[in-house]
């Protein structure tokens, strides 16, 4: 297993390397000067251009980029000069609203594929099979802004049990009741679509592990339906089904943009719309390479528990 991870690390290196790249160099495309945002309409030429000394600006985009790399080795964010505040403690503070968030929805989304994809295939019925694939498809179908409206206009207006957004007062820790009860409709916000894509791969998993010689095999020896799905299927269909757990486990970094500006959740997505909006570089590029990073390490360990359950995956990459 140390070998299969010491072959893998080189490529996410790699890709961080590009993203950097990439994300420097667009952000440098966007129009409009941060210096002249930040100075104001009314600032003087000289003003504009100590600004921009002082943000590095006025030089050369290459070193641009070699400084901000040096910065980041260093663990030297710097300042955030529209947004205010240091950057690492920007950053910090919405990483761990949103991992909060998103624990939370990846749970969710877990465990309501996991009961639907077994409860689909242990009784293959065909009104079930009807309900499932139309709630997986209005899941995918609606947009999470849409979703989010509908959530808050039920459940935070029409039946007002439940808030309609934000943070716990006291934190996540003291009131762990209060807090449920903030967390749950951005959760099942964000929940609902990585839970409809992955009922839909695991079900089909499940269904093709139905059909091979193993489950025949064991049918014909009297063993119950529903234990041949849960002790055999269910866990032969775990390595490929964690495959789209980690691609699902990365889209709830995008779905989180929105989710946390509809319920006003002060998360990296909401660190992120302020920074582009602001025109904020110092910000946006921290936390659009903070994403890739955390999407590259969610497929990396997705990848080596994948290793772990299905040796020919370890030993096919040793080759």
């Amino acid at each position: 297993m140390t070998r299969y991870l010491l072959r893998r690390i080189p490529s996410a290196l790699l890709v961080l390397f590009a993203a950097s790249i990439l994300i420097f160099l667009l952000l440098r495309l966007v129009p409009g000067d941060p210096a002249l945002t930040l100075a104001g309409p009314d600032a003087t030429p000289e003003a504009v251009t100590a600004i921009r000394h002082q943000l590095g600006l006025d030089r050369s985009i290459p070193a641009q980029y070699l400084s901000w790399l040096g910065d980041i080795f260093s663990l030297d964010l710097g300042r955030s000069y529209l947004i205010g505040g240091r950057i690492s403690d920007l950053v910090a503070d919405g990483l761990g609203n949103t991992a909060v968030l998103a624990g939370a929805a990846l749970l969710l989304a877990v465990l309501l594929a996991g009961a639907v994809s077994v409860a689909a295939v242990v009784w293959p019925s065909r009104w079930l099979h009807a309900v499932v694939a139309a709630a997986t498809t209005t899941a995918l179908a609606l947009p999470t802004f849409v979703t989010s409206v509908l959530l808050v206009l039920v459940f935070a207006v029409a039946l007002p049990v439940l808030p309609a957004g934000g943070l716990p007062p006291d934190g996540f820790i003291a009131r762990p009741d209060i807090a449920v009860q903030y967390l749950i409709l951005p959760a099942v916000c964000l929940a609902l679509p990585a839970a409809a894509a992955l009922t839909r791969f695991l079900t089909e998993a499940l269904r093709t592990e139905l059909g091979k010689p193993y489950v025949l095999t064991a049918t014909a020896l009297g063993i119950p339906h529903g234990q041949i799905v849960i002790r055999g299927a269910l866990r032969n269909a775990l390595p490929s089904a964690l495959t789209a757990l980690g691609l699902q486990a990365g889209q709830l970094l995008g779905g989180a943009v929105l989710v946390e500006a509809a319920f006003a959740w002060p998360g990296i997505g909401s660190l992120i719309e302020q920074g582009i909006s602001r025109r904020d570089y110092p910000v946006v590029q921290v936390v659009l390479l903070l994403s890739v990073a955390i999407f590259v390490v969610i497929q990396l360990v997705t990848d080596l528990a994948h290793a772990w359950l299905d040796p020919r995956i370890r030993i096919g990459g040793l080759s």
